[in-house]
């Protein structure tokens, strides 16, 4: 019986700590997507004309230190219309992308950009 709870804790334990990673993973890519939207923003990025290159956007063969999901989540806010590509690798913000700036601005009491 005592082996059956040392089984069944050490499952629970495993099972926590895949969670608990899934979870940290989860917030690093949303920390990294706010990052790449106020580098946008910051940069004004709002139109192809506008648009610029983003260096930590290209993925590094060999990279020392923590993981970088800026590459990645990149991609997936080109996929969902939140920035858009331009010609010659370069990057700005949609209109989606604007929409949400002015909601999170409006949010906070801050000025929107329009």
């Amino acid at each position: 019986m005592f082996e059956t709870v040392k089984i069944v804790l050490m499952v629970l334990l495993i099972i926590g700590a895949f969670i608990l990673s899934r979870l940290i993973a989860g917030w690093q890519m949303n920390r990294a997507g706010q990052f790449i939207i106020r580098d946008l923003e910051k940069r004004r990025a709002f139109d192809p004309e506008s648009a610029v290159v983003l260096p930590y956007c290209k993925r590094q063969m060999f990279r020392l230190g923590l993981k970088d999901y800026r590459p990645h989540v990149i991609g997936q806010l080109v996929t969902h219309d939140v920035v858009r590509l331009a010609e010659g690798e370069k990057y700005y913000l949609s209109e989606t992308g604007k929409r949400a700036i002015a909601d999170r601005t409006d949010d906070s009491g801050r000025a929107s950009h329009g």
